[in-house]
């Protein structure tokens, strides 16, 4: 039995929720809850969930502000919010999983199936650093991206990805250094997350980070060069787009 509590300020909230849990997911028991950080801390404290659902706003401080009264976070953490589309995008760079506002019963169910198989790898602090580091450096610009493989979390810095290559329904990742990280989702996925950071999609399996590209090659159906020195080749769609890029510089 998962053990949870649910920090909200709306008790409308914190009782739908409990609700769906119910119905949905009989193997969570909601043990307490809580209106505001002081109970929630109390609650953690003494309690010991296995699973918050922690609201990120309310009043007399965040949810951000309640983790970090904690100085070891030994429980899971599924964020529920009404945030705005940028805020949003700094839980995708972290992934780290949340559930918007009014919480959709799939969506639940999903976060629910998420908890169960990450519940040891220890993705929790490593995400929830980068996400306040995003959050509070510039929600709409976040510097960092969480990369999560099978064995590993790892911590990327957007400048340092040179570009990615699709793979069925996984992403290699190509950083400066060389290394490479598979990662299980669509380049698509990444493409919608990367697009505001000047990364194109040159072909069907490639997304560069415009910062990185050498040179264009408009011979034999075209190609760049990247810094790394990989050359990738430019598919006839996607070269107009690419062309006009590299006139703005």
């Amino acid at each position: 039995m998962i053990k949870a509590i649910i920090i909200d300020d709306q008790a409308e909230s914190r009782s739908s929720l409990k609700n769906i849990l119910a119905l949905s997911c009989n193997d969570v028991l909601v043990i307490g809850e809580a209106e505001n950080i002081k109970l929630g801390y109390t609650l953690i404290s003494n309690l010991k969930p296995d699973l918050v659902f922690l609201d990120v706003q309310m009043p007399g401080g965040s949810g951000f502000d309640l983790l970090e009264k904690f100085s070891t976070i030994d429980f899971k953490i599924i964020f529920t919010t009404a945030y705005d589309q940028f805020a949003i995008k700094a839980f995708k760079y972290s992934a780290f999983d949340y559930l918007l506002k009014p919480i959709d019963v799939e969506d639940l169910k999903i976060s629910i199936e998420k908890y169960r198989s990450t519940i040891k790898n220890g993705k929790d602090n490593i995400s929830l650093h980068t996400l306040i580091e995003n959050l509070r450096t510039d929600i709409a610009n976040p510097k960092k991206i969480v990369l999560s493989t099978q064995d590993k979390i790892h911590v990327v810095k957007i400048d340092d990805v040179v570009y990615c290559e699709a793979s069925i329904n996984y992403t290699l990742f190509y950083l400066l250094d060389k290394t490479q990280i598979l990662v299980t989702k669509t380049l698509k996925e990444y493409e919608e997350l990367l697009e505001e950071h000047q990364f194109i999609r040159i072909h069907k399996t490639y997304l560069v980070n415009f910062k990185h590209i050498v040179n264009y090659e408009k011979a034999e159906g075209g190609y760049v060069n990247m810094s790394t020195g990989s050359r990738l080749p430019v598919s006839y769609r996607k070269k107009e787009k690419l062309v006009e890029m590299l006139q703005k510089i």
